[in-house]
């Protein structure tokens, strides 16, 4: 039984409103930010270098706003994020349409827009966690349980905890932790993997649903500058839909509770003045920024999560900038394009032949990617051990990105041209997929600590205090009853061990659940794909000029080999633990 602890319509939410719409608006924007330009504020020059401009003034913002929205979450809930980064999302694509230059408003536009689609796009990552986790048995008397609404918490009940009943102990056996745990990294998994393919489903709802709405109102007997316009006000009045679904859609997710916007700038008033002050240090957020940061060196779940959506999202651009542009290189030197020198970023009318290659190149990548997302999200939850999938995906990404690198020519039907360069396109999408499914699964794996209470680093080590209920994490769960030794007292004395750190008894991996910093955790994950971005953008651009159209693939190549060496380590580390564990056991 898969370990969901979300209900259906949250998960329904998550998958077909926050995963779905995640990328669809940016998609439509990207491809239709130069009609703005040139059909509503009628600049008909400099158009290529103010899309440019555009999109950087984007990504830079992006790089703040990530992290930003994920350490709000983490005090204002994952949910108001959601509802907030999709309503922004609505009014800046009304607000873009009613620029009247370039600079200051249509960038002032932009940069509003970018605001809210980091929300939602670190959005998808920060709530993954909340929809998996263990499953726990609640008693009506438990203080978790609160009156009149559904109880989503992970932590068993603790009424009665001084009797010991066979239910109980099996309960609470490492036997039924671990079939626990297992249920939640399958999960996880599975989940993930449907994630990355409804999130590619919402770049085909861009591409076959928003981007034609200008060409039907123009067909209606619409001028093009208006039906540019009343495009964006349908798309914008979406967003608006998808954020009053993840408003009631998203409600009462788990370990969410005493999350909302009274948590922004003051503790909760019902608190008692020693809580106060420790709810008052975990607001907190460059010491929440520097937990998620330094989880990524002590977890090594989200260290390698980190390093995958790094790749991951590098992988995004050498596919869709780097794939046509090595293509259209090729054309433009063998004399087969015509471009005209006043224009010359219209290739798809002076190189039809190039522009349909490179889309049939990186269509059929994209494809090869929907479709494996499932499978990747399947095999992660099934070989989650030494993380397989990922170094397969690795592996891949270094076979397809050097074998696209020495390529002579993209073109197949060239004399230097080989009918494989499709069979090496579909290694790109295998890679990129396989590390943004299983990425984001490790991601939620680490939140959720399931690698071990030997590895896993405690809450303590996160530097943002020990009241984790005021940061609205998951209440610890109770230590075991169970003895560790026969000489062990049968029950524990908890006033010699306050924290719990110093007890023979083990602690279930569930009481060192990182939910608290869910939110930190995804915007640390998204910061780092945007530094991806950039590097690959900027210096894979400067080398594809001086080295050659090669260069950005074989640095992609090195970026994946990085993450092969490194999930290759950790697997290794695993084999030595697990090794250590068994002759431990067996003294």
């Amino acid at each position: 039984m898969l370990g969901f602890t979300a209900s259906r319509v949250q998960i329904s939410t998550y998958l077909c409103g926050v995963a779905l719409f995640s990328i669809s608006f940016l998609v439509f924007l990207n491809s239709s930010i130069s009609f703005v330009i040139t059909q509503r504020i009628g600049q008909d020059h400099d158009v290529g270098d103010a899309v440019g401009t555009l999109g950087f003034a984007d990504e830079l913002v992006a790089l703040v706003a990530c992290p930003a929205w994920g350490l709000l979450s983490d005090r204002v809930g994952v949910r108001s994020v959601a509802v907030m980064g999709y309503a922004i999302i609505g009014l800046s694509l009304c607000v873009l349409v009613q620029a009247k230059n370039v600079y200051p408003q249509l960038l002032l536009g932009r940069l509003l827009f970018s605001l809210g689609a980091t929300a939602s796009a670190t959005m998808v990552t920060a709530i993954l966690p909340a929809m998996t986790g263990i499953k726990a048995v609640h008693d009506p008397r438990s203080p978790i349980r609160r009156a009149g609404r559904r109880s989503h918490a992970l932590a068993p009940s603790i009424s009665s905890e001084l009797t010991i009943t066979p239910a109980r102990f099996r309960s609470q056996s490492p036997a039924m932790d671990g079939a626990h745990n297992r249920d939640t990294v399958a999960s996880t998994s599975h989940l993930a993997g449907l994630v990355g393919m409804f999130t590619g489903c919402g770049a085909l709802v861009a591409l076959l649903v928003f981007l034609p709405l200008p060409t039907r109102f123009q067909k209606a007997g619409e001028t093009p500058a208006a039906s540019v316009a009343d495009a964006f006000y349908v798309v914008g009045a979406v967003a608006i839909v998808v954020a009053v679904g993840c408003f009631f859609g998203l409600r009462n997710l788990p370990a969410e509770e005493g999350k909302g916007l009274h948590r922004l700038v003051h503790a909760d008033p019902h608190k008692t003045s020693e809580t106060t002050s420790t709810s008052r240090q975990a607001l907190s957020y460059p010491r929440l920024f520097l937990a998620s940061v330094q989880l990524g060196f002590k977890s090594r779940n989200i260290g390698l999560g980190y390093l995958g959506g790094f790749v991951a999202r590098a992988s995004s651009v050498a596919i869709s900038l780097f794939i046509p542009l090595f293509t259209n290189t090729y054309f433009l030197r063998t004399g087969d394009c015509l471009v005209d020198p006043s224009n010359p970023s219209d290739i798809k009318n002076a190189c039809p032949r190039a522009y349909k290659l490179a889309a049939a190149l990186t269509g059929a990548s994209q494809l090869v990617a929907l479709l494996c997302a499932p499978l990747f999200g399947y095999l992660s939850g099934r070989y989650p051990k030494f993380n397989l999938p990922l170094l397969v995906a690795a592996a891949a990404g270094i076979v397809g990105y050097s074998a696209f690198g020495s390529l002579t020519s993209p073109d197949p039907k060239s004399k230097d041209g080989t009918g494989a360069v499709f069979l090496i396109v579909a290694l790109l999408g295998i890679s990129q997929i396989g590390a943004i499914v299983c990425s984001l699964a490790l991601l939620a794996r680490g939140i959720h600590n399931d690698e071990g209470p030997e590895e896993s680093p405690s809450v303590e080590d996160s530097s943002i205090g020990t009241d984790h209920a005021s940061a609205g994490a998951t209440p610890p769960q109770s230590p075991l009853l169970t003895p560790a030794g026969e000489d062990a007292p049968l029950l524990i004395d908890h006033n010699n061990y306050p924290n719990h750190s110093d007890c023979s008894t083990p602690r279930p991996s569930g009481s060192r659940s990182h939910a608290h910093l869910k939110g930190s955790i995804a915007g640390t994950y998204s910061l780092l794909g945007g530094f991806g971005i950039l590097l690959l953008t900027k210096a894979g651009g400067a080398l594809f000029d001086i080295s050659g159209p090669s260069a950005p693939f074989y640095m992609m190549a090195s970026f994946n080999a990085v993450l092969l060496v490194v999930g290759t380590g950790v697997a290794a580390w695993e084999v030595i633990q697990s090794r250590r564990k068994r002759e431990h056991d067996l003294r």
